[in-house]
């Protein structure tokens, strides 16, 4: 908005210049969401509080599991809600609103984000365990799929063309499995994110690190220079996603205050949903899907984790892991939890670093 507004007057007022460059609005962008989530939070928390929303800890899936995390009981949940206000308005306030890529971003964001509030409203509110069904919350992410899909094809440019890391001008066409494509990756970030949502902190700080590792693709995928220069596909207008993902990377600072451990309110699936499928449509919208599995390492794991342990029992009736997702194995293992947090989040840094660097090997 900031930009819109305020750039057109560049001319009269040579200050107004600023608002031209990606870069400073994006420092804004971060500084605005993590101002927002830090003078938001204690209210939200307070709000939660009130309305006894909190975590329910006796779910009856282990009892080991629910010894350990007998202390979290009745913790604030739903805190997602403030980590979408301030991702949402800061986004408002300095990316450019006639950018089509901010647009996607932030439908998809918003989507998934009331999916994942649906959910906790029917596990907090209306006392259904389970909350939507698993059923119910595919066919969200499937319709959300099918959509971007659509808006994809018909609305940027390549969109069929799925750029391949570490090689230069190497680019696969998907033809007619883009769509299907496009769905397992929205689904597959989402419930990737939701399934690591278990540990305080643990989600939300390795989602900021993708976000700081894929501000910087968008950047150069919409920098026309940079992008010749590291053979990296121009995108014209991408680099405006940067300001959406500084957008999240402040935002998640900012909860990650309230969140670290131990922590004083959680995410919930309004929270975890959105996030996986923010940064799952910003990977489809420059075309680095496949860096996901890098940048996104973690949370693959978990999500493998998760995908064998169940095939493992269906076909032999035994377990690979003590229990899943995978940071729970550890805790089995008597790791304390923060040092669980702690070395995830060193391995996620890692992998974020080692994504930035693909730009460069070619």
């Amino acid at each position: 908005m900031f930009y819109n507004l305020l750039y057109p007057l560049h001319n009269i007022i040579s200050a107004f210049n600023i608002f031209r460059y990606i870069t400073f609005r994006s420092a804004m962008a971060a500084l605005t969401s993590f101002i927002i989530s830090l003078l938001l939070g204690p209210i939200v928390i307070k709000k939660l509080k009130a309305l006894k929303i909190g975590e329910k800890i006796n779910k009856g899936d282990s009892v080991k599991l629910d010894d350990l995390h007998r202390i979290k009981h009745d913790t604030p949940t739903m805190g997602g809600i403030l980590i979408l206000i301030a991702i949402v308005s800061s986004t408002l306030l300095w990316a450019d609103m006639t950018n089509k890529y901010i647009w996607v971003a932030l439908f998809s964001t918003i989507w998934l984000g009331v999916t994942g509030f649906a959910d906790d409203y029917l596990k907090q509110v209306k006392k259904k365990s389970k909350g939507l069904s698993a059923k119910t919350k595919f066919t969200s992410q499937v319709v959300l799929g099918l959509i971007l899909g659509v808006i994809f094809l018909f609305n940027f440019q390549n969109s069929l063309k799925l750029d391949v890391p570490f090689l230069k001008n190497v680019a696969l066409d998907l033809d007619g499995l883009y769509i299907i494509f496009v769905i397992l990756v929205v689904a597959g970030t989402s419930n990737a994110v939701n399934l690591t949502d278990g540990l305080d902190g643990l989600a939300i700080g390795i989602v900021v690190m993708a976000a700081l590792a894929f501000s910087i693709l968008c950047y150069v995928s919409g920098n026309i220079k940079m992008s010749e220069y590291l053979l990296v596909p121009y995108l014209q207008g991408s680099g405006e996603l940067t300001v959406f993902c500084a957008g999240i990377l402040g935002a998640g600072l900012g909860f990650l205050w309230f969140n670290c451990y131990p922590a004083t309110i959680f995410m919930g699936d309004v929270g975890s949903l959105a996030l996986g499928g923010a940064l799952g449509t910003v990977a489809l919208l420059i075309r680095k899907e496949l860096l996901l599995i890098l940048v996104g390492g973690i949370f693959v794991v978990e999500a493998l984790s998760v995908i064998l342990q169940v095939g493992s029992f269906r076909l032999t009736k035994k377990r690979i892991f003590k229990i899943a997702p995978l940071h729970h194995h550890f805790q089995f293992l008597n790791w304390p939890e923060n040092k669980v947090i702690v070395r995830f989040w060193i391995i996620a840094g890692f992998l974020a670093l080692m994504t930035i660097v693909t730009l460069k090997i070619r």
